[in-house]
């Protein structure tokens, strides 16, 4: 693990391509000035990497740059809950805010960077530009609306609906930043989306396979292209915004 000081950073949080995940819209030329002097280092990690524990201290909440991370508990037993995965854009720690210290682990699925936010830095500037406090409040919002949606798919969908719903949103997350998104890798293992998803490592290969022989899908190790989308909004039982069709009728695998 690696970590870059201003002196090294070139691209600012005005000029990030990612901005629009992070930042708020209409911000001041001033303000703008006081944002790219949020963040002072970044972290580079590897595979595998830790980037915090659970139960360390809140210092900072970080951005990813590049890469995927996990979270995870680790149960008393020795094994490790997934409760997230993170891509380009969004936010690590907002969990550890309430008790000052992080809920989980963060682990580097691949080659990662993350952009270091001094927590008490960014209070203190928050405090000081309404429209930051306000997207600061949308992130926090989305974080527990999904969170939600999690807990609503591992109490009610069957296992084949939520490896739909799983793959779904990996494809919508990936269009969001311009990346392709029918056909991309799997930066998780499949014990890892099993574990998210509260299914064994076996369904979990079963179920692909079974998306693969009727059509839904192409997967070669982690490589996935995505044949039938449509199929995959009507097996996981949410409405595709892009299609215009009544897809009400939930595909049933053979």
């Amino acid at each position: 693990m690696n970590i870059s000081s201003s002196k090294e950073i070139l691209n600012k949080c005005s000029t990030c391509v990612l901005g629009q995940f992070c930042l708020p819209l209409g911000l001041s030329a001033n303000e703008v000035t006081q944002v790219d002097t949020l963040v002072k280092d970044r972290v580079h990690l590897h595979k595998g990497d830790t980037l915090y524990r659970h139960g360390e201290p809140l210092n900072a909440i970080y951005s990813v740059r590049f890469g995927t991370l996990k979270t995870e508990h680790s149960l008393p037993d020795g094994r490790a809950q997934i409760i997230g995965f993170h891509m380009p854009g969004e936010i690590l720690g907002l969990d550890g805010i309430g008790e000052h210290q992080y809920q989980a682990n963060a682990i580097a699925l691949e080659e990662s960077e993350v952009c270091i936010i001094r927590f008490s830095e960014f209070e203190t500037l928050a405090s000081q530009i309404p429209s930051l406090q306000h997207q600061f409040h949308r992130i926090l919002s989305r974080e527990l609306t999904q969170d939600q949606r999690h807990l609503l798919s591992l109490g009610t969908l069957r296992a084949e609906e939520r490896l739909a719903g799983f793959l779904i949103n990996l494809s919508q997350r990936y269009a969001a930043r311009g990346y392709e998104f029918t056909e991309f890798d799997l930066k998780m293992s499949r014990e890892d989306i099993g574990s998210y998803l509260g299914i064994q490592i076996e369904t979990v290969s079963r179920m692909l396979s079974r998306f693969t022989e009727s059509g839904l899908l192409q997967i070669k190790q982690r490589h996935v292209k995505l044949i039938d989308i449509e199929g995959l909004y009507q097996l996981a039982g949410v409405p595709n915004a892009n299609d215009k069709t009544n897809c009400s009728s939930p595909v049933r695998l053979s």
